[in-house]
C-alpha cells in the first residue's frame, strides 16, 4: 500500500478530493492510504502561532521552523522511510513524467503545504524535494499537493482499471497531446465522428489517431 501524508494549515480542504472518483476507490481497494496533519496542531504557545515576520524585513509572514519540524518528526514516526516534498516555487516543475516515476517507486511520501509567503529556509535541510506546479503563484501548496497525488495515485496499478489506460494519454510519451475521442451519437447538430473510427479497420484507426496527436510544444 502507498501511502501519503500530508501537512497543512487547511486539512479540510483536501476532504472533497481525496474521497472522491479514483482516489477514493483506490483508497477503498487497499492501494493507497492518505493522512492529514493540521499544521496549527503544532503551533507554539497558547494561540498556536505558526507563522511570523521574515526577518531582514518585507511584506508577508513565514512558516515557521519549529511548527513544521514538529509536524515532520510527527509525520516521520508513522512514515519513517517516506521521501519530503515541499510545494515551493522550484526549479523542478511537476510534469508527467516524474508522476509516472514516482508512481513506479516503493516510496510513502510526506508533503509540505506552504502558505503566505513561504516557509522558513531552515526546513530544506530536511526535505527531498522542492516541487512547483507551474510559473505562477497560489495562496498555499494545498491545490498542487492534490494535483501531485492525484497524478501519482492514478497511475498505481489497478487504479484506472484499464491495463493500458495510462499509456495512451496526453504527455505519457514525453510531450504528444493525445489524438481526439468521440462516442456516441455519430452525429450532433451536423458534427460527425470521423468515419475512420467508425471502420473496424484497426490499422487504419492506429495511423488516424498517430496522425492527429499533436505535439505539446507545437
Amino acid at each position: 500500500m502507498r501511502k501519503f501524508c500530508v501537512i497543512t494549515l487547511f486539512p479540510e480542504m483536501f476532504d472533497k478530493v481525496l474521497d472522491s472518483s479514483m482516489l477514493w476507490k483506490a483508497q477503498k481497494d487497499g492501494v493507497v492510504e492518505f493522512e492529514l496533519l493540521d499544521l496549527r496542531d503544532f503551533g507554539l504557545g497558547p494561540r498556536r502561532q505558526v507563522d511570523d515576520t521574515p526577518y531582514g524585513g518585507g511584506d508577508g509572514m513565514l512558516l515557521m521552523i519549529e511548527p513544521l519540524k514538529k509536524a515532520l518528526d510527527k509525520a516521520k514516526l508513522n512514515l519513517p522511510n517516506a521521501k519530503v516534498l515541499l510545494m515551493s516555487p522550484s526549479e523542478t516543475v511537476w510534469s508527467q513524467s516524474l508522476a509516472q516515476k514516482y508512481a513506479d517507486s516503493s516510496d510513502d511520501y510526506i508533503i509540505i503545504c506552504g502558505r503566505y509567503e513561504g516557509v522558513d529556509a531552515r526546513i530544506e535541510q530536511f526535505i527531498d524535494a522542492k516541487i512547483s506546479v507551474g510559473e505562477f503563484v497560489l495562496t498555499g501548496g494545498e491545490l498542487p499537493a492534490m494535483m501531485i497525488i492525484d497524478s501519482i495515485v492514478r497511475l498505481l496499478p489497478g487504479v484506472l482499471g484499464g491495463e493500458h489506460s495510462a499509456e495512451i494519454e496526453s504527455y505519457s510519451d514525453g510531450g504528444n497531446l493525445e489524438f481526439p475521442q468521440y462516442t456516441r451519437p455519430e452525429e450532433f447538430e451536423g458534427m460527425r465522428v470521423p468515419d475512420v473510427l467508425l471502420s473496424g479497420h484497426h490499422g487504419e484507426i492506429a495511423k488516424w489517431r498517430k496522425e492527429n496527436s499533436k505535439n505539446a510544444d507545437s
